[in-house]
């Protein structure tokens, strides 16, 4: 089999549907099995992929799992040369699968392989960054890179210099769309489950990086990817979260040293937006209530950053005493 795909989900019955109905409409030329993981929906999802997707295997879990140990859960007894990570949230517009497929069987060391991935609207969403550090932090925490969009050094952590329009080797690919190499994964293993969700794509490319294999992008595969749907259901929660990610891999993967500075990074990103959506309230009053909702997030995540960067992150029963 060439791609075991992978699709985890909660509470999205009609994003699921969308997605696994583009999977089984544009797929062609490779043979693949579709493994679909529920983290204890209660909408109905999983009934939904039983009546209209009978040959997709399931994974039902009887409570939230997080989007890493559920995709780890997968991979498990995928069977494919290949394992696809999908994000629910993304239809496919061509024959992406395939297509990124064919670019993987021709450069042997990749382990990781992107393709071009599209916003609602057909705008290039930008889906390659380099990994975390002092600098990059710094950098996303004062918006040079969208001040300066063109410049190569402001805009280094999300490439907003580059087109995605060549195929290139990058740093880190976005998991909404991974197909990584089986064998890669059987020699520097699975997702590591501390990050919950969020973060697991750069910790893991930085892995497969170490161990001598490549991080790829394509651009001949095109999907959408809406994102945030899931998300949206713990707003706050998942903010925090992706920020409390980054300080997990500058734990992990960077020096002691500079541990304290991305803290201080972390919390200079979240106060410096504290005024914005204060003063966003305060000019659109119809926004006023989500605009206040906004500022205490990023009040709360400021002072977690600077007093107990734990707090910031989702599953702390995971990451007590382990990191």
């Amino acid at each position: 089999m060439d791609v075991s795909i992978i699709i985890v989900a909660w509470n999205v019955r009609q994003l699921v549907y969308d997605c696994l109905k583009s999977v089984y409409e544009y797929t062609r030329d490779v043979d693949f099995e579709v493994i679909y993981i529920d983290n204890a929906s209660e909408d109905g999802s999983v009934e939904m992929v039983k009546e209209h997707f009978a040959d997709v295997r399931i994974i039902e879990n009887s409570e939230n799992m997080g989007f890493i140990r559920a995709n780890n859960q997968g991979i498990e007894i995928a069977g494919g040369r290949y394992v696809l990570l999908l994000n629910s949230d993304t239809i496919l517009l061509n024959n992406a699968i395939a297509e990124t497929v064919r670019a993987a069987d021709a450069e042997a060391q990749a382990a990781v392989v992107g393709c071009k991935v599209l916003n609602p609207d057909r705008t290039i969403q930008r889906t390659c960054f380099m990994y975390p550090s002092v600098l990059n932090l710094f950098l996303a925490a004062t918006y040079l890179y969208k001040i300066f969009p063109g410049n190569r050094f402001f805009g280094r952590e999300h490439l907003t210099w580059w087109g995605f329009d060549e195929p290139r080797e990058v740093e880190t690919i976005c998991g909404c769309f991974s197909l990584v190499r089986k064998e890669a994964i059987d020699q520097v293993g699975l997702m590591d489950e501390r990050y919950f969700v969020y973060g697991d794509d750069p910790d893991w490319c930085y892995r497969f990086k170490k161990n001598g294999w490549k991080v790829m992008f394509d651009p001949a595969g095109e999907i959408i990817h809406y994102g945030g749907q899931t998300t949206s259901q713990k707003a706050r929660a998942f903010r925090l979260q992706l920020e409390g990610s980054k300080l997990i891999f500058m734990k992990l993967h960077r020096s002691k040293a500079a541990f304290p500075f991305a803290c201080l990074m972390v919390a200079l990103f979240f106060f410096l937006r504290v005024p914005y959506w204060l003063a966003r309230g305060l000019f659109k009053r119809n926004e006023g209530r989500k605009s206040v909702s906004h500022a205490v997030t990023y009040l709360i995540g400021s002072v977690y950053a600077l007093t107990n960067w734990k707090k910031l992150l989702m599953n702390k029963d995971v990451l007590e005493g382990k990191l």
